[in-house]
């Protein structure tokens, strides 16, 4: 019975994978400028909102997707910054660990859900 009811689980997870859309690419900065500490913030803030929305719709792969793309936009904005101060890097850090800490605590109901759910 534990068998069916594991196959039951990952042929649902299976099939919502396959069913969530395909990530738009995020337009990369061909420029040989560095980013503006401005622009900096904007895309990491609607990054942060998408990944946000893909949490809400459960679309973990395209959640995924956005978190490389917003860490890869974080170290190509770190490049171009002046050497932050002790106190900038713990905010930023304490920031990340809040981020990743939510996303947990997601993933975590999501499955206390898949698990309470009948067969």
């Amino acid at each position: 019975m534990k068998r069916g009811l594991l196959a039951a689980a990952l042929l649902v997870l299976t099939a919502s994978a396959f069913a969530q859309p395909q990530p738009q690419p995020q337009p990369q900065p061909h420029s040989t400028e560095p980013p503006s500490a401005a622009s900096c913030q904007a895309e990491e803030a609607a990054l942060e909102r998408d990944i946000d929305l893909a949490r809400s719709r459960g679309q973990m792969l395209r959640r995924r997707q956005l978190a490389e793309n917003l860490a890869a936009l974080r170290t190509r904005c770190q490049a171009s910054e002046p050497s932050m101060s002790r106190a900038a890097r713990i905010d930023k850090l304490e920031h990340d660990i809040q981020l990743l800490r939510s996303e947990l605590e997601h993933a975590e109901e999501q499955l206390r859900e898949l698990k309470n759910q009948r067969p």
